[in-house]
């Protein structure tokens, strides 16, 4: 009987919460209303923000309530372009501008998007990093369907109701720059949570890591698991379909319509 390892003990919290005090709030869409869905809403940025642990910046966003005498204050991911004072329109006829929010219905083959929602009305979960963008590849009038290429080169089909925004994502190129010192990633992840230093399970004991232990730092054993293996049992490549380097391309850009 081993000690539990790290990958169970990640599942309680405890330290390995996320790091959520200095956090600006929530960062989602407009709530899906009457205004959005027949028309459009015009909305002014006020600020543009950092937010600890986060590589896009945020844009403060202030709209007049359509029912009541008062501001609703958003908080949106800013995409590229996007400044203090600007106009943004959310809704079913805003224009095809830069840092606007529509449907996928009203948007074009080939244009690039950014903060997509997933469900009709989840106020946006997909291309939410820096620099990050999904692209829209066809539309299907006939099933309501859009196709949109995610970051990850995946195709997948939405409802046409789904909203998103125009534009890629502000603050690309982050990754660019390396790190260079152990300083400076310690502090990317003192923000974010404690996934940093990691160490190697080959570089532990058999008792702390099913890769620990032996003369020499390897395994010992094929890196792949089941996924039902027991949860002190699985470390490494789990449910693998395939393993070793990826030989040969072209069978990315198929399009798998089912």
């Amino acid at each position: 009987m081993g000690r539990v390892i790290r990958t169970q003990r990640k599942g309680r919290g405890g330290i390995f919460r996320s790091h959520t005090r200095l956090r600006k709030g929530p960062v989602k869409l407009r709530n899906l209303d009457f205004a959005e869905k027949n028309g459009f809403i015009k909305g002014v940025v006020k600020e543009i923000i950092h937010e600890p642990g986060r590589g896009a910046p945020l844009a403060r966003v202030n709209f007049h309530n359509p029912r009541k005498y008062k501001l609703d204050k958003e908080l949106l991911i800013c995409s590229e372009g996007m400044y203090t004072g600007q106009f943004i329109f959310c809704g079913k006829k805003a224009a095809l501008h830069m840092g606007n929010v529509v449907p996928l219905s009203r948007v074009p083959d080939g244009c690039v998007i950014c903060n997509l929602e997933a469900k009709t009305g989840d106020r946006g979960v997909i291309a939410k990093c820096s620099g990050d963008y999904a692209t829209v590849v066809a539309h299907d009038v006939d099933r309501h369907r859009v196709k949109v290429r995610l970051p990850s080169g995946t195709k997948k089909w939405y409802k046409e109701e789904c909203r998103c925004t125009i534009g890629i994502v502000a603050g690309g190129g982050r990754i660019d720059k390396p790190m260079l010192k152990a300083g400076r990633a310690f502090h990317k992840y003192r923000v974010k949570r404690n996934s940093w230093p990691k160490v190697r399970g080959v570089a532990m004991n058999p008792v702390e890591h099913p890769h620990g232990g032996g003369n020499h730092q390897h395994i010992g054993h094929p890196s792949t698991c089941a996924r039902t293996a027991v949860p002190g049992q699985k470390a490494g490549m789990i449910a693998a379909r395939r393993t070793g380097r990826q030989m040969g391309g072209g069978k990315k850009d198929i399009d798998n319509d089912n």
